[in-house]
């Protein structure tokens, strides 16, 4: 289990974050040449005042009607999204290990700060899991690989989680944890949990089509 433990916060790291960030450029890449071609008109009317606003209103809470209309689903997706990115980010353990792989470090959050982010995480995760099994005209459009996607982010702070309280035993769910990370790190850029990059893009194109070419607000 050592020699596991050691591939994985080693060369495996290592890949995981290269498919990460080289999927994500190639894919970016491969969507702007594809709009280049098959949507020439719109960047006739590119308008970027038009494109950040669009951006802007779509990245606060409750910044757009649809938003507005729904406030408890926009609260719960607001608050997965944004404990999602904070503690692997400014998790001090998850920063100790930026910093001995690549040499870089983050703020730091407290442990007892993590929890709380974790288990916030965690009640919009099962929301927005029930959600989708619920709601029919949600539960219509889901697919076995979006809660496949959905489960998958949901892993790492589950035994992350436990692996700190030692619920368990603390070495297999720490493997588990670095590895659904990882995993989660490999599938990102070739899934719909792409739009961590390809929502700024489509949010400033349909600012550009509606606002800059017919003067109407998307939000």
């Amino acid at each position: 289990m050592d020699d596991l433990y050691a591939f994985l916060i080693g060369p495996a790291l290592w890949v995981a974050f290269i498919v990460f960030l080289g999927g994500l450029c190639l894919r970016v890449a491969f969507l702007y040449g594809l709009s280049k071609d098959r949507d020439k008109v719109i960047y006739n009317h590119a308008d970027m005042s038009w494109g950040v606003r669009s951006i802007f209103h779509w990245l606060i809470p409750w910044g757009s009607v649809s938003m507005r209309n729904q406030p408890v689903f926009t609260l719960m997706f607001f608050l997965f999204h944004i404990c999602l990115f904070a503690v692997p980010l400014f998790l001090l353990a998850h920063n100790m290990m930026w910093q001995e792989a690549f040499g870089i470090s983050l703020p730091s959050m407290s442990d007892g700060t993590a929890d709380i982010l974790t288990i916030v995480f965690l009640v919009s995760f099962v929301f927005l899991l029930a959600r989708r099994m619920v709601r029919p005209e949600v539960r219509i459009l889901t697919t076995a690989w979006d809660y496949t996607l959905l489960l998958l982010t949901g892993i790492p702070f589950v035994t992350g989680f436990l692996a700190y309280h030692q619920v368990g035993d603390y070495k297999t769910l720490l493997i588990l944890h670095i590895l659904f990370a990882e995993l989660l790190l490999i599938v990102i850029p070739f899934s719909k949990l792409a739009h961590i990059i390809l929502f700024f893009f489509s949010r400033a194109f349909i600012g550009f089509e509606f606002g800059g070419r017919r003067g109407a607000r998307t939000w």
